[in-house]
């Protein structure tokens, strides 16, 4: 495990009981949030409509999901029915958070973000990143976009949405079911009852790995490509089982990465990194040449110093058939509504 990584709280995903001062803590943001969400219900702060549906895909928890390659899987489906779909994002962690910016392939991660230069490359769709949600939708539907889809913001109430897709991590699910500090939420589980569609993302082994509760829709991240990050031809992922190699993940839940490739046949040293980490190449000194195996999204920060051994592992969002059937539906009826 890496020095760098940084761990959520012990009692967020455990038995053990959190700190009274988290608890304390606790109840006043959950007071904060419920004034919030009822000054929205009540029309007393103002909603934004733009003039295009608008689909949020957003989590509870703090931390990842899967929310980037459901939205990468969402936009790939709707470019094939027709749709111009563009994406609205904050791009946490950007050197220039308070001004907008228009995300492309070619955006450097640590101005544009690591997530919405992922989500430019892998879709080719128009990105706005912009801490306001509303004001990204609006020049995404001027630039031409006929469907907005928002990665993250199910908390950001001042954009009006069509639908909201709920990720959740069905390994971690909501831990100890408490709200930040004392836990890991961001809103009350119940929150998620009111989503339009729950998306649980499962792990790829184990007891969590059978499938999806009630009224939930189970997502499968597939891994089966190998994508030399400083340029080349890809490898099947096939290639490495029964190799040891070194595996690095600065995401929400680095072990479920570690997890997959164990899963798969292949022998891990895992390097964990906070999510959004600004990767050096010292970060890379691990005293062998072993393979480097990483998440796409910390790859595409690390082009500048990668070399032969380095590899970007692209995932790609699966889900049943009948989950698209009832979502594309939907926005047929809110594009016949227009």
């Amino acid at each position: 495990m890496s020095p760098t990584s940084r761990k959520p709280p012990s009692w967020w995903y455990a038995d053990a009981a959190p700190p009274v001062a988290a608890r304390w803590v606790s109840s006043i943001y959950g007071g904060v949030i419920a004034s919030r969400a009822a000054l929205y219900e009540r029309g007393w702060l103002r909603r934004v409509r733009v003039d295009a549906p608008v689909v949020v895909v957003g989590n509870l928890i703090a931390g990842g999901s899967g929310k980037t390659p459901l939205t990468i899987a969402l936009v790939e489906r709707l470019v094939g029915e027709g749709w111009t779909p563009g994406i609205a994002t904050r791009g946490y962690g950007r050197t220039d958070e308070p001004n907008a910016l228009w995300i492309t392939p070619e955006t450097d991660p640590l101005v544009g973000g690591d997530e919405p230069v992922l989500l430019a490359r892998r879709t080719g769709v128009p990105v706005r990143a912009d801490a306001n949600r509303a004001a990204a939708a609006n020049a995404l539907v001027a630039a031409g976009c006929d469907i907005v889809l928002c990665d993250d913001g199910l908390q950001h109430y001042r954009l009006q949405r069509d639908i909201e897709i709920e990720v959740i991590d069905g390994r971690r699910r909501y831990g100890n079911g408490l709200l930040l500090p004392a836990g890991p939420l961001r809103e009350p589980v119940a929150r998620g009852a009111r989503c339009d569609f729950r998306v649980v993302n499962l792990p790829p082994t184990g007891p969590d790995a059978s499938g999806a509760g009630f009224g939930e829709w189970a997502m499968h991240l597939r891994v089966e490509r190998a994508v030399p990050v400083a340029g080349g031809r890809a490898q099947a992922l096939s290639t490495f089982i029964g190799q040891r190699v070194h595996a690095v993940a600065g995401i929400g839940d680095p072990e479920r990465f570690f997890a997959m490739l164990r899963g798969v046949g292949i022998a891990v040293v895992p390097h964990a990194f906070a999510d959004h980490h600004r990767y050096r190449d010292t970060d890379f000194q691990f005293g062998s040449d072993l393979p480097v195996l990483m998440t796409e999204k910390d790859a595409v920060k690390c082009a500048a110093f990668a070399t032969a051994r380095h590899f970007s592992l692209p995932v790609n969002a699966e889900l049943p058939e009948a989950f698209w059937v009832g979502l594309l539906e939907r926005l047929s009826t809110l594009r016949n509504s227009k």
